[in-house]
């Protein structure tokens, strides 16, 4: 009943543990509380290039064509007329990823506006000017809105031409990951659209197709699926389409974007999918390409992810304190990589983003946590089965089981076959009557010290002592190795210190001391005896009542062995005189008996 209680204690225990971890997953997943090791992650995994589309190319401001037209920001927009102009009716969309704010000449303006008028399929970059403001609400509380529009700057043209905003924000981190396809003005309740998306809605308008919704998280954003790393898309320098250099036809049925390609010229990002900067009209490249294949993702539901991993985490602890380490491991390294790929399978074909950290660090955790208390568990199970078993069993088979870690401490035997070893003391009743106690018990510590040592020198598990009696078995609980013949030499070691014994109580208490030894062997029920809360390790069976009635009978400094441990040690160097056949208290047949006399070609009763 108690053993019942006390699995049902330890399986709620685990359950608890589970729980605590599980709920721990929950509130990390749910607070985001490792973003940044959470957005590293996802880069470096989930932002894996499929490749740009060519499509989209790149008219460069680059360092040769500053060379050819000076400094930029100096240039008469009649510059940017003569690219509208050279590149003709072949592309589907030029975007102009420059800032064309104020006037720089009234004939070259007039110029370039009338062009992209002209070709209708122009779109100019804006800037929405936000700014942070502070306003208490209806319950009195002071809240901010850092997305006040302060101001729209617009191009130079106005409303003239289709135009975009350009604005990027950063996470804090530094990288691009999120930009927002559209943005409603709260004051106003009017709508801007972003510059990227303008150029995919003008490419839509001008091939006749229906333009996707792109897919936003709750704040509005659109998470970016990177296309490709920086200088992935075919640039091509300014300098090199207005000399003639490149011929305009390999812009048929493109997207051209027109934008700065120079370092210095402020425009360079940090991007998740690269350790190298990324040009402002790259980042717009692969945000139309994003568009074009409908590639959105998103991050998945908060609550519902935080629950599926604590869950998840929950169960996998249960599992992995079940399981053992041959088992435990492959499974634990299995589930890391299915993790993985099922977040990259979500992101690339799934457009969901799910936070993988999390399930990996506590998939860790869990197969970490579930080791190490099965190692604390295993181990005091092995200090309480030393604790136990030291009293009565040799060291080195107590070092056998902490190593093993095998043996159980539980009810029940198993049939083992073994010696077993009675001896006592010969007249101990008239010697305790005419010794004062003290004394006695002087004389009885030194006898089962003697024994005890003889057992454990040889292998054997003292099994208990029985009064002046002390009984021992061989080959239990573990294997040992000529046990029979080591219980003889425990006989042997027995009589050849009764000798010193027998001298020290003659000299200090002038009374004699002999001791008789009874061995046999066989099957008998070996394991612990008794109840859950009390309970002893023996060994019990015909064997066991055969050795001691051997002892028994035994003389004073004299070794009975049964007939069946004679036959299996008498080519070992054991040598025995006949005794003949003898009835023993409690058995229908006599049992024939020999006396020890010689192992290890030393006499019993001599010291070696």
């Amino acid at each position: 009943m108690k053993e019942k209680k006390k699995n049902n204690n330890n399986k709620w225990l685990l359950i608890l543990q589970a729980l605590l971890l599980g709920v721990i997953a929950f509130l990390f997943t749910y607070n985001d509380i490792l973003f940044p090791v959470e957005s590293l992650y996802r880069d470096k995994v989930y932002q894996q290039s499929r490749g740009v589309n060519q499509q989209i190319k790149i008219i460069a401001i680059d360092e040769e064509t500053m060379s050819v037209y000076g400094p930029f920001g100096t240039w008469d927009r009649s510059v940017y007329a003569d690219i509208l102009d050279k590149l003709g009716e072949y592309p589907s969309v030029v975007a102009f990823d420059l800032h064309f704010s104020g006037e720089m000449s009234e004939e070259g303006d007039r110029l370039f506006l009338e062009k992209a008028k002209q070709n209708g399929n122009v779109v100019l970059a804006s800037h929405i000017d936000f700014d942070t403001v502070f306003s208490v609400d209806e319950n009195g509380k002071v809240v901010s809105n850092q997305f006040y529009v302060k101001a729209m700057e617009l191009p130079f043209s106005g409303n003239e031409t289709e135009t975009g905003f350009v604005n990027v924000s950063p996470d804090t981190d530094g990288k691009v990951r999120r930009v927002m396809p559209t943005f409603t003005n709260g004051e106003t309740g009017e709508t801007y659209t972003g510059f990227a998306y303008k150029i995919y809605q003008a490419y839509c308008e001008k091939k006749g197709i229906k333009a996707n919704a792109p897919g936003v998280d709750s704040q509005g954003n659109m998470w970016v699926y990177y296309a490709g790393k920086p200088f992935d898309y075919e640039a091509i320098s300014m300098s090199n389409l207005l000399n003639g250099k490149t011929d305009p036809r390999v812009f048929t049925d493109c997207i051209v974007l027109v934008g700065p390609y120079a370092n210095g010229l402020q425009d360079q990002f940090s991007v998740p999918n690269s350790r190298n900067q990324m040009f402002g009209v790259e980042i717009n490249a692969n945000i139309v390409q994003a568009y074009l294949d409908g590639a959105f993702p998103v991050p998945v539901d908060r609550v519902f992810i935080s629950v599926l991993s604590g869950l998840i985490v929950f169960a996998l602890f249960l599992i992995f304190s079940k399981l053992g380490l041959k088992w435990g491991t492959p499974i634990f390294i299995l589930l890391e990589i299915a993790t993985v790929f099922v977040g990259i399978l979500s992101f690339s074909k799934g457009d969901l983003i799910i936070p993988g950290i999390y399930l990996l660090i506590f998939i860790f955790l869990d197969y970490l946590f579930a080791l190490i208390l099965k190692y604390i568990s295993e181990y005091l199970s092995k200090r309480k089965m030393a604790s136990a078993f030291r009293k009565y069993v040799a060291p080195q088979v107590v070092d056998g089981i902490m190593k093993s870690g095998h043996y159980q401490i539980t009810l029940g035997g198993e049939n083992r076959d073994i010696a077993v070893l009675f001896v006592d003391i010969r007249g101990f009743t008239p010697l305790s009557e005419s010794l004062n106690p003290e004394q006695v018990v002087e004389i009885l510590n030194e006898y089962l010290n003697l024994t005890t040592n003889s057992i454990f020198k040889n292998g054997g598990t003292l099994d208990k002592f029985i009064g002046d009696a002390t009984m021992a078995v061989f080959n239990a609980p573990f294997d040992l190795e000529d046990y029979e013949l080591q219980a003889l030499r425990t006989a042997k070691d027995i009589v050849a210190g009764a000798k010193a014994l027998e001298k020290n109580c003659m000299e200090r208490f002038g009374r004699k001391v002999a001791f008789g030894v009874g061995v046999n062997c066989g099957e008998a029920v070996v394991g612990n005896i008794g109840c859950d809360f009390r309970m002893d390790y023996t060994a019990i069976g015909d064997t066991v009542n055969t050795a001691a009635r051997l002892e028994s009978n035994a003389k004073p400094g004299q070794v009975l062995i049964s007939e069946t441990i004679y036959e299996r040690v008498k080519d070992k160097g054991v040598k025995a005189e006949p005794i003949g056949e003898i009835p023993l208290k409690g058995k229908s047949k006599g049992v024939f008996v020999y006396q020890l006399t010689e192992i290890d070609q030393v006499k019993v009763g001599e010291e070696e």
